[in-house]
């Protein structure tokens, strides 16, 4: 963490406004940098780095370890990609096609089976699915977008897509 000192972060815990600011004005950039590699879309690495940034300036009193600081914020960011990414599965199955509560209930838990399978995946491998299959993405723009090869981003495509199928039927 060469952007911040232990002792700025042990101040920042203890309560000290201006090593609260610091800290988490510190920490933007790198907060911002690793949501952008791991959320879907640009929107969506924006809101997960601002919500990781509000959950670090409100909570940094709870932290135990200075040394875990990194590791910690970088945890909220990606449960938020990850709550971003559910939200858009469940967004994607359109409730008003129900033909009853049953029927809106049964889409619901599958789209939930969905997400988890999703969530399961290695990161390159949920970030490329999340693009691909499910934003709608070019092939070449996600390839693009995380310094991929075509034919690399191709390969973890085809085995995100065979670990959900797998995950799904076994389950």
């Amino acid at each position: 963490m060469g952007w911040v000192s232990e002792h700025l972060v042990e101040a920042a815990v203890g309560g000290d406004l201006e090593s609260i600011t610091a800290v988490v004005h510190g920490a933007h950039p790198h907060v911002r940098r690793f949501a952008a590699h791991l959320c879907a879309s640009p929107q969506d690495a924006e809101d997960a780095a601002q919500e990781a940034l509000i959950v670090l300036y409100r909570k940094i009193g709870t932290l135990r370890a200075s040394a875990a600081l990194a590791s910690w914020m970088f945890r909220i960011v990606r449960n938020e990609c990850l709550r971003r990414a559910r939200h858009l599965l469940e967004d994607a199955a359109d409730p008003g096609l129900a033909a009853s509560a049953e029927d809106e209930v049964l889409k619901r838990l599958e789209a939930e089976r969905v997400a988890e399978a999703i969530s399961a995946l290695p990161d390159v491998q949920r970030r490329v699915l999340v693009m691909r299959d499910v934003l709608g993405h070019p092939g070449r723009a996600v390839a693009d977008a995380l310094g991929l090869s075509t034919a690399a981003m191709k390969s973890h495509l085809h085995r995100a897509r065979a670990a959900v199928r797998l995950r799904l039927h076994t389950a």
